[in-house]
């Protein structure tokens, strides 16, 4: 079969590999479809893992079934999880799933980036999610994406009525934007460097969308009588969105740190004024949870989150190379979408 062999952003091989052979539980998926997520064209992250197939926002259709597998049958349209939790561990039972040791440990074989994958049994066990006839590969691929954002927001707490900042608008901030809005958001503020992103914030449900190098804080109290955001989003490792962040936050809000940095930064913060004055909250999430991504998929499937606009490529295996190059210059697409049989 071919595959999308990882090297480099900017070095991307259609190479040859065996088609992998499936055991006991487990269940080999054709690709339909796998979209490109700006974790993938993390360099920095990637080198040391080179070459590998990547992907991990894969929707496909089961072509074999192995023994014991009772629940799935050839031809069944699914999106899958690449890592899954254990659901045992004192991790996952304290609601941590994602920080679980199973989680870290399971993946795809190869990768979304390839004509089939092999879904282990624990995968097949705890990581695949049915879809329903009328929704279609490539809005399947954002079950995945949309489900870390549930995770998110529901880390956070977002209540119906809450003014929201969302820093960054590319990708992940556009999910937050859209789901924020699904579940009753007030106010919806949405910062970027690009006029183009900020053009799909307003698309995607933000009242108003306002380039970084302006004075958010300030329009934050135009627009919500004379308070900040009760809830802040960081969808961008960009080391000056940190400060941004913490002079946006409204007293007893959160600020939510989504989106990771390069090696070695740090960010300076007062403690006194973010956390024992103001009683500020800062928080981290890292990827969904199994329910994290069933909730997803009835957001797609019911259209209270829709997401095929936000589709700006759709490449063929062949064209992975081209598409690593589109989301890591991060200029003129939004979401790149991989489908092999193109």
């Amino acid at each position: 079969m071919r595959v999308a062999m990882y090297y480099s952003n900017s070095d991307v091989r259609i190479q040859e590999m065996p088609k992998p052979r499936i055991g006991p539980g487990e269940l080999l998926m054709k690709v339909k479809a796998c979209g490109i997520c700006g974790g993938d064209v993390m360099e920095w992250y990637r080198a040391g893992q080179a070459p590998l197939v990547l992907g991990h926002e894969a929707a496909g259709e089961i072509v074999e079934v192995g023994p014991g597998v009772g629940q799935y049958r050839v031809g069944a349209r699914i999106a899958a999880s690449h890592h899954v939790p254990c659901n045992t561990c004192f991790y996952c039972r304290n609601g941590h799933h994602t920080v679980c040791d199973t989680l870290r440990q399971t993946n795809y074989d190869p990768g979304g980036f390839a004509e089939f994958i092999r879904l282990p049994a624990i995968n097949v066990d705890r990581g695949v999610y049915p879809l329903p006839f009328e929704m279609s590969w490539e809005e399947a691929t954002f079950i995945e994406p949309l489900a870390c954002a549930v995770r998110a927001q529901r880390i956070v707490g977002l209540k119906p009525g809450q003014t929201i900042l969302v820093i960054g608008s590319g990708i992940a901030g556009l999910l937050h934007i859209r789901l924020a809005r699904a579940l009753g958001a007030g106010r919806i503020l949405a910062v970027d460097v690009a006029d183009y992103r900020l053009e799909m914030a307003v698309r995607s449900g933000a009242d108003e969308a306002m380039p970084a190098s302006e004075d958010v804080p300030r329009r934050l109290r135009e627009l919500n009588a004379g308070r900040l955001a009760d809830q802040v989003m960081v969808c961008t490792g960009v080391s000056s969105a940190f400060p941004q962040a913490f002079a946006s936050v409204e007293r007893g809000g959160t600020i939510l740190l989504y989106a990771p940095t390069r090696p070695g930064v740090s960010v300076s913060f007062s403690v006194t004024d973010l956390f024992f004055r103001n009683d500020i909250t800062i928080t981290t999430s890292y990827a969904g949870a199994p329910a994290d991504h069933f909730a997803a998929r009835e957001l797609i499937w019911t259209h209270r989150v829709p997401v095929r606009d936000l589709i700006t490529h759709r490449l063929g295996l062949a064209e992975t190379g081209q598409g690593f190059q589109l989301v890591a210059e991060a200029k003129n697409s939004i979401k790149v979408v991989i489908e092999p049989e193109r």
